[in-house]
């Protein structure tokens, strides 16, 4: 999938895009035809860059209930000609999830769509997993007999019968057609069910990776070898080799952290910070400076795992050092520091947002800390951040700070909060957005009397909307 382009955050796309609250409210007031072609393109080009995390489907959907938006051009773009050429589900999921939840609202005709492309489309598991939730048994039954054709019947089809069926989401569907009264339909999906069964007994029997009474060497040579293999293993490595090391193999691992191949520095470097041992932070900085570029990101991943005192102290030395590991300092810093780090906190926040923009990686861990440190005087960053960066959840965690450090939060941001696309956001606003707006009090009571929206949004809610709460 292609980096999604995202449009600047003071136009009604880019808005839409982001998932903002604003990107509803300003999509209400706008001509309908421009708020139902902005919000086409971003259902149709999914605008997140981490489609498996990012929550935008709820969003849109309600969206396309206000504006009573039609759903041709989802039909368009889910049986165009690209649907199999293209096979990846991030072109078509988002499209797919939106129509789940319109189904969920009583729309029809999303119903009937999904229950289309399930039959033809190349995501069909994923049209399955929302009908799965959604359609009742009489419309699941008529797809059993589409979706099986899909597996042809000779032992490769069969095979992959059996993966599909193990690997469901959503099991309803096959557990029914498991019971179908079509012996031809119910015959497969159980010989499937069973066959699925028996691959995970089998994996599970045949497990892979270290065994009992491992050196620390063979821990080593394994790491190496998954990195042959191009599988990172130092993780687990490092678990292993808390299970086999003793105080006699120390010194071993001390080379090995100083000067041995990828896998074994690697290894070692994570054992050796998840121990606090003595020599670790020396070992970590030595690996910044002369390592690889995975050695690199493994000494400054362990680092940032210790949570000694000594870790803390040398964090404060080294986060003005312009390298990965000055960033993770100030990371340690905004997560373990105390009131006297507030401003090398600020100044890691403030020189993040300079030098990366406001996407970088870095950002969600300083964001949470000056939110934790309460630094004021960081609002107009934090601001920032919320403004422009293209992460819904980074957005979410610049709002959680901004209430703990922006006095203008509740009359402010915390009033679109209540539209945003994350859950987590619109918990917030609903515990610190000011009811004096009547817009602000129409929407709780929305949220409160909406079916699909999350118990822990509602819970903010009611605590908001109470019968000890008359100002509402």
């Amino acid at each position: 999938m292609f980096e999604p382009v995202i449009a600047p955050s003071g136009t009604l796309l880019g808005l839409l895009q982001r998932g903002r609250g604003d990107g509803t409210l300003h999509a209400l007031t706008a001509p309908r035809a421009e708020a139902l072609a902005a919000l086409n393109h971003c259902v149709l080009s999914d605008p997140r860059h981490d489609w498996q995390v990012e929550n935008r489907s709820l969003y849109y959907a309600r969206l396309y209930l206000d504006l009573s938006g039609e759903l041709d051009e989802i039909e368009r773009h889910l049986f165009d000609a690209e649907d199999v050429l293209d096979t990846c589900e991030s072109r078509t999921g988002l499209a797919l999830a939106v129509l789940g939840h319109l189904a969920s609202y009583g729309r029809r005709d999303a119903l009937e769509l999904l229950r289309a492309y399930a039959a033809v489309g190349t995501s069909w598991a994923w049209a399955l997993d929302e009908l799965a939730l959604r359609d009742d048994d009489e419309g699941l039954r008529a797809l059993a007999e589409p979706v099986l054709a899909r597996f042809t019947t000779d032992p490769e089809g069969e095979a992959e019968l059996a993966a599909a069926v193990r690997d469901a989401f959503e099991p309803r569907p096959w557990r029914l057609w498991a019971d179908d009264p079509r012996e031809s339909v119910a015959t497969r999906v159980r010989a499937a069910q069973e066959t699925g069964c028996f691959d995970r007994w089998q994996r599970q029997m045949r497990p892979s990776g270290p065994r009992p009474g491992w050196s620390v060497k063979a821990v080593f040579e394994w790491a190496q070898q998954g990195i042959e293999r191009g599988a990172v293993l130092h993780v687990p490595a490092a678990r292993c080799l808390t299970a086999v090391a003793g105080p006699e193999d120390r010194p071993e691992i001390l080379a090995a952290a100083r000067s041995g191949d990828d896998g074994a520095r690697c290894t070692a470097l994570r054992y050796l910070a998840d121990g606090n041992d003595p020599d670790a932070l020396a070992l970590i900085e030595g690996a910044v400076t002369d390592g690889t570029t995975m050695v690199v990101e493994a000494a400054v991943d362990a680092f940032e795992r210790m949570r000694s005192m000594a870790a803390v102290d040398r964090a404060r030395g080294w986060v003005h050092r312009p390298d990965p590991l000055g960033a993770a300092a100030g990371r340690m810093l905004a997560c373990l520091g105390g009131a006297k780090d507030s401003d090398l906190v600020l100044g890691a926040l403030r020189e993040a947002v300079r030098g990366e923009g406001p996407d970088a990686p870095t950002l969600w861990t300083l964001v949470d800390g000056t939110g934790r440190l309460g630094i004021v005087c960081a609002a107009p960053v934090l601001r920032h951040i919320y403004r422009e960066t293209a992460s819904s959840h980074l957005r979410g965690r610049a709002a959680r700070a901004l209430a703990a450090t922006d006095p203008s939060f509740p009359a402010g941001f915390a009033v679109e909060c209540l539209w945003d696309c994350e859950e987590t956001t619109r918990e917030i606003a609903a515990r610190h957005a000011e009811t004096g707006d009547a817009r602000v009090v129409d929407q709780l009571r929305r949220l409160a009397a909406d079916p699909a929206e999350e118990a822990e949004v509602q819970t903010a809610v009611r605590s908001r909307i109470g019968p000890d709460m008359p100002a509402v």
